[in-house]
């Protein structure tokens, strides 16, 4: 059986291939960076994290991104040996406009270096390209319209050129979208005589769903399937796979057919969830009259691997790797530093990794962060973090700081976005011998310090830092000896690191589509650069 969400955490909107033998599957990362990430299979069950395409600023520049914006809904397909990676990067959605130009980078080497972008469009967002069996190429999208508070208006078509590198030819608008609305995510197939169009449908949130139309022309008109929405749990409360949509097809090498969409896992009945928007796969079948259906009456944590493994129980053990490659949701993660490469699990924000801000050589078996910009910052922080993708986890690292002021800091932090953390850190004060330990917690931008009293550790050279999340309880320790752990401060909420209560707790409507992340960070707010030495990082998942 294939266990749902095959993609567990911060994994949304998949787009998926199949190349021989090898499944692949891009999913959005938003302001994270380098951009989308790219897990392989070849079972379908089994999925390991192998690349993020996006790793130059020269492809994606999300500098002074709001959160949530940056890299939305990528759409990997393969056409004669070339890979092709449609992305958006949303530099704003507050408000009547969109910023949202749209690019396409290739490549033969899916593991190797992808080409610089093409520009697309700005019209919309979500967009995809679709090969066709005579040759041509498309790029659907839907349309942002900005009048009269429509937002959506309608899904067009407009032919690609691989010659010219842009779009050509007349614009067509093919689909106006159902009653559902908030209509997105376009992918087109060509099966049995039709061209069929996939689009998301009713919100990415609780009335979120799959919506299926089909057409002879690929130009249109598209008649609505006769059951539609294909996928969704709308309309079933307790089913644990909330939040189905957003989806993609894909067909193994036997005939059997699958769809991979997006699924929430809430702590309780449409409340929020911490893991954010995850990936999860089901059963397809064709029926008589030519239209796709689910097998199953609604999205189930476990789905018949059907033919899909064929004898493939030892290949399934042996994947492709990328020089660090590890499991897409790995039980134990454990970096003590002493690679010249980060594990892959990590990502920075809006801007890459480099030397003036992140060093694994200046001391070897540390991880050296150099302080810059705030929490709240849109530009330069000094973080990086990995996805949260268990209920249960501890997650601890051993920090050596001795900061002069109380404007330098830095510890371990859990985060949603600039206005919803939590953090557990070392500060200094007007004493430049001493130091000490505080939590901040930051919901909607109201900071507050948790500890009435600081903790004096100025006698310590090194500080151990651990955060305990079990579902929606956050308790944070720290230890001056190693495991000699003590609790610090009270039991938090971790509920507040979620698109739900992100979007609940905002007076006007802000973008909200990540996830809970875990990771070290260090701000000098002096400018100084004032630098803290991690000696290791371990995410564990506890039973």
């Amino acid at each position: 059986m294939i266990k749902n969400p095959i993609l567990r955490g911060f994994n949304p909107d998949p787009s998926i291939i199949r190349v021989g033998e090898d499944y692949y599957i891009a999913t959005s990362t938003f302001e994270w960076f380098p951009g989308v990430q790219i897990h392989h299979s070849r079972d379908l069950m089994n999925w390991e994290l192998v690349a993020r395409p996006l790793n130059r600023v020269s492809q994606l520049d999300m500098l002074g991104n709001p959160d949530s914006c940056g890299v939305w809904a990528p759409c990997l397909s393969y056409d004669k040996g070339t890979f092709y990676l449609v992305y958006t990067n949303v530099r704003s959605f507050d408000g009547i406009w969109k910023d949202t130009p749209n690019y396409l980078v290739t490549t033969n080497d899916i593991l190797g270096d992808w080409s610089e972008p093409i520009f697309l469009s700005s019209s919309g967002f979500d967009g995809s390209l679709f090969h066709d069996k005579n040759g041509r190429k498309w790029f659907a999208s839907m349309l942002c319209d900005h009048r009269k508070g429509k937002f959506f208006g309608g899904t067009f078509l407009q032919e690609y050129s691989i010659e010219q590198e842009r779009l050509i030819g007349q614009r067509y608008s093919i689909f106006d979208g159902s009653e559902l609305g908030i209509t997105e995510a376009p992918h087109i197939y060509q099966y049995n005589g039709y061209y069929y169009l996939i689009t998301a449908e009713g919100g990415t949130e609780y009335g979120h769903a799959v919506s299926l139309a089909r057409s002879k022309d690929i130009t249109g008109p598209y008649e609505l399937h006769p059951q539609n929405p294909i996928i969704s749990a709308r309309n079933h409360p307790d089913a644990p796979l909330q939040k189905c949509g957003h989806a993609d097809l894909i067909e193994t090498p036997n005939g059997d057919w699958y769809a991979v969409f997006l699924v929430g896992r809430p702590l309780s009945q449409r409340g929020r969830c911490t893991l954010g928007r995850e990936t999860a796969i089901e059963e397809m079948e064709w029926r008589e009259d030519d239209w796709l259906y689910l097998k199953a009456e609604i999205p189930r944590l476990e789905v018949p691997s059907g033919r899909a493994t064929l004898a493939r129980l030892s290949t399934s053990e042996t994947t492709i790797t990328s020089g660090q490659a590890n499991s897409s949701r790995p039980s134990t993660m454990f970096d003590d530093f002493d690679n010249e490469n980060l594990n892959i699990h990590f990502q920075s924000l809006r801007v890459p990794i480099s030397e003036d801000w992140l060093s694994l050589s200046f001391r070897s078996g540390y991880l050296r962060l150099f302080g810059r910009e705030s929490l709240s910052s849109f530009h330069y922080q000094s973080l990086i973090a990995r996805r949260v993708q268990h209920f249960h986890i501890e997650v601890s690292t051993c920090v050596e700081f001795e900061p002069s002021n109380f404007q330098q800091l830095a510890g371990l932090v859990c985060y949603y976005n600039t206005a919803h953390w939590h953090y557990l850190h070392l500060m200094g004060n007007e004493d430049p011998t001493k130091k000490y330990l505080q939590i901040i917690t930051c919901d909607n931008f109201e900071m507050e310090e948790i500890l009435h009293e600081a903790v004096d550790v100025s006698n310590a050279k090194r500080v151990y830092l651990k955060a305990e999340i079990k579902r929606a309880e956050l308790q944070f320790y720290f230890a001056t000896t190693k495991n000699a752990w003590l609790r610090i401060g009270t039991i938090l909420d971790a509920s507040i690191l979620s698109d739900d209560y992100v979007r609940e707790g905002s007076s006007r409507y802000r973008p909200a589509f990540t996830g809970m992340f875990v990771g070290l960070c260090c701000q000098d707010l002096s400018g100084q650069k004032q630098h803290a030495d991690f000696d290791f990082f371990e995410y564990r998942e506890m039973y």
